[in-house]
């Protein structure tokens, strides 16, 4: 199978879809395999490491969207959405609950879009979405203490506080991938952190792994009004696979917040968990509304794109040598996990939370795969 590989265009977005290693993998099962130029050489991954690992060197887009498959990080941008085609397999993250008017292109083109976003393992797990989630985690304390500075806009907490000086307090909605890693890194800095969480099994998890240090809450309204009130530093960090985010913030609460307390919006890549919350970039990361900072990138592990993009390969590959060595459709039919991120075949809608969040009826994948 022909494979491309295109340097992304989002805004600040630094990562690439596959490593020089990968692509080695890729080639030695015998693909052809092209990289865009300059894919990867904000992070020190160089043409000339692309083709010692056997790549091609592609100097347009329009050459790698030829390719029979392509493998990017990142939806695909406005200027990228021409390219698109029938039968291309296009193997990234999508997020279309939030970007109806990208599966609108993606049907009307007929793409095979496999969102990694949705594909599921064995256990019912997201594997190709956990390492963003590690990274977005951890860095949405970092990101969320450099907001709170005064030249930001913050009220100017400093979240482990100092000597006679309470630390600052995080809430945390939502115990998955991310606010688990949130709360390592918060609970490191010797914050005040408060994880809220509804399932009784990832509440059971999160206590053995940071006993009396976390404060766990059950999540309810009630609890998510007293403590999202009373943060310096709110992060957003719930998910229903394949849906708008669940929107537990309302403008009234981001209100009723104290000016200058923070935000951070993990959520927004679905649509975001705050009613005032929209998406950000890198090159303005922050914005101010009811005298809540609030932080949105929705492409935050670009922000460290040489540790991000190596995470990633390493979960996508796998799934990205099946797809080009079977076939699509073989190993979509092969693998019930990958068959879950099939979003959009045959100009429908083949995720059914998907379907149900954009007003589509839902096609069954395996139908769609015969058509």
């Amino acid at each position: 199978m022909r494979v491309g590989i295109p340097k992304e265009i989002k805004d600040h977005e630094f990562r690439v879809g596959v490593t020089p290693e990968g692509v080695r993998t890729l080639c030695a099962a015998g693909h052809e395999v092209l990289v865009e130029c300059q894919a990867g050489a904000a992070i020190g991954f160089l043409d000339a490491q692309y083709a010692e690992a056997g790549a091609s060197i592609a100097a347009t887009p329009q050459e790698i969207y030829a390719c029979d498959m392509v493998i990017k990080v990142k939806e695909p941008q406005p200027a990228e959405v021409p390219l698109l085609r029938e039968g291309l397999v296009l193997f990234t993250y999508l997020h279309l609950a939030a970007v109806p008017e990208l599966a609108e292109e993606l049907m009307r083109r007929r793409v095979i879009a496999i969102a990694y976003e949705t594909v599921f393992d064995a256990r019912g797990h997201l594997p190709l979405l956990t390492p963003m989630s590690a990274v977005a985690g951890r860095l949405s304390v970092q990101m969320g203490a450099w907001a709170m500075t005064m030249a930001n806009g913050g009220r100017g907490v400093l979240l482990p506080g100092v000597e006679g000086v309470a630390p600052g307090k995080v809430a945390i909605l939502g115990g998955g991938v991310v606010g688990s890693n949130a709360a390592q890194i918060a609970l490191g800095l010797g914050a005040d952190v408060a994880l809220l969480e509804r399932n009784p099994a990832t509440m059971q998890r999160l206590s053995e792994t940071f006993g009396t240090r976390l404060n766990l809450v059950a999540s309810d309204a009630a609890s998510i009004e007293r403590c999202v009130r009373g943060a310096d530093l709110v992060i957003g960090a719930v998910l229903v696979p394949g849906k708008h985010a669940p929107r537990l913030i309302s403008r009234e609460l981001v209100k009723a917040m104290r000016p200058g307390s923070v935000i951070v919006d993990i959520s927004i890549d679905q649509g975001g968990c705050a009613e005032t919350s929209r998406p950000t970039t890198h090159s303005h990361p922050v914005y101010v509304e009811e005298g809540v900072v609030h932080y949105c990138v929705a492409n935050l592990p670009a922000a460290t794109a040489w540790t991000s993009t190596q995470a990633l390969t390493r979960a996508t590959l796998p799934y990205a040598l099946a797809l080009a060595s079977k076939g699509a459709a073989r190993a979509l039919r092969e693998d019930a996990g990958l068959m879950g991120g099939l979003n959009v075949c045959a100009g429908r809608i083949t995720h059914a939370s998907l379907a149900e969040d954009l007003g589509y009826p839902a096609l069954a994948p395996e139908k769609a795969l015969a058509g």
